[in-house]
């Protein structure tokens, strides 16, 4: 069974700037290529979960959504990141589905494929709902980024940089 490393795509790998769903308007959020090298160098493989519910909003396509990600999954290449897969969730919070987190829904589609050892994997995200997916999906170590409080979470940092620096001495 692997170790994985489990990311939330808006706050986390890019500045969330509410429904981003434009190339031009990706911004990747500084550290992040030099902290999934850590994590790589530890042989995680690594999954992008994101609740995506400007689709069902109507903000965005899922086409523009995709799109976006193979762009996205490029870059990371380019840096000798491989991304295994992209999960999300389309639905906007009203429609009840299982796949929105912080239910499981996109974790177990993930698990259909891949043969991954949840105690010792990670979950980083910006919100609530990130760490309470970790939690429900027995996800051992969670990471919450940013200024907002998030309960439950193993870390807390502000930035990706300070969780970079403060991870570097001890997954190297």
């Amino acid at each position: 069974m692997q170790k994985a490393l489990f990311l939330d795509r808006d706050g986390i790998i890019n500045i969330d700037t509410y429904y981003v769903h434009k190339i031009e308007d990706f911004e990747f959020i500084p550290n992040i290529f030099e902290l999934l090298h850590l994590f790589k160098e530890r042989g995680y493989i690594f999954f992008i979960i994101t609740n995506q519910s400007g689709i069902g909003r109507g903000y965005y396509t899922q086409k523009d959504f995709d799109f976006l990600m193979e762009w996205v999954l490029e870059r990371f290449h380019e840096q000798n990141i491989n991304i295994e897969l992209v999960q999300h969730c389309p639905h906007t919070p009203k429609e009840s589905c299982n796949c929105r987190k912080p239910k499981t829904g996109m974790i177990e589609q993930v698990l259909k494929s891949y043969s991954i050892d949840l105690e010792k994997s990670w979950m980083i995200g910006d919100k609530q709902s990130d760490i309470d997916l970790a939690h429900n999906a027995k996800i051992g170590h969670t990471i919450a980024i940013g200024d907002s409080v998030i309960e439950n979470s193993n870390y807390h940092f502000k930035t990706i940089s300070e969780c970079y620096a403060f991870l570097s001495p001890f997954l190297k």
